[in-house]
């Protein structure tokens, strides 16, 4: 275990990343706690309405990352100012991407459907994050070997080519694929095999004059919906509260 950790976290030098993470995720999940017990008007938490206003927990998440990314810049990639920085900007995007869908809509959605978003959001950035810790790079490039890195046009043929599949899978209306994509060049070209959703903008421009196609899409579009939203939403609902009815 002492030799894994030495190898994957240490030596690359991506202590400050794992410990941004897991402030990220502790910050989340203590976050969703608490709103929920005032939701449920218990415990002593309260809203905080200084003046009638109501100061939403995004406004010390951003304190938090801009005084945990000033650190960061200040400082070096390593030692104990690095790390304080790493929890400071961790703790700062776990409160602000807990209230990603009241920024995206301008509009305290918190507790509705659309706020599912930022449970959501949580969790792509964690599985992305967790893959950066793993050893994925962009783009396929983790992929190439010494002698491969080494070449520019080899370098630059595979960042282009992992692009390409992601930019498609993103255009057939498959986001999640394409940015899970980016890190794992086999998860975008799957996306890009696949046929577009109906409303995709690949889907309108390539299947205007082909009934079939669009056909094919819509019925494998709603196939696909009927069995995973659900339960996507079941895993939302479970993770950050269900919305209000």
């Amino acid at each position: 275990m002492g030799h894994w950790w030495y190898r994957n976290i240490v030596e690359p030098e991506k202590l400050p990343l794992l410990l941004a993470l897991a402030s990220f995720v502790l910050t989340f999940l203590i976050t969703r706690a608490i709103t929920r017990l005032i939701r449920a008007g218990r415990g002593p938490f309260r809203n905080i309405t200084p003046g009638g206003v109501h100061v939403h927990h995004v406004v010390p998440g951003v304190a938090l990352m801009v005084v945990g990314g000033f650190i960061a810049i200040a400082g070096g990639r390593t030692g104990f100012g690095a790390g304080v920085a790493a929890v400071l900007f961790g703790m700062g995007v776990g409160l602000v991407l807990d209230e990603f869908a009241l920024i995206l809509h301008l509009d305290d959605v918190y507790w509705t459907e659309e706020g599912t978003k930022s449970v959501e959001i949580v969790i792509v950035t964690v599985a992305l994050v967790a893959l950066v810790l793993g050893g994925f790079l962009p783009f396929g490039v983790n992929e190439l070997s010494p002698d491969e890195t080494a070449d520019r046009l080899t370098v630059i043929r595979t960042v282009a080519v992992n692009f390409l599949f992601a930019l498609v899978a993103l255009t057939k209306g498959k986001g999640r694929i394409a940015v899970i994509g980016v890190f794992v060049p086999f998860v975008a070209l799957f996306g890009a095999l696949r046929l577009a959703r109906p409303n995709s903008p690949w889907a309108r421009r390539f299947y205007r004059n082909r009934p079939k196609a669009r056909a094919r899409s819509r019925v494998r579009a709603s196939r696909h919906d009927r069995r995973w939203s659900a339960l996507r939403r079941r895993v939302e609902h479970l993770i950050g509260g269900a919305p209000s009815r």
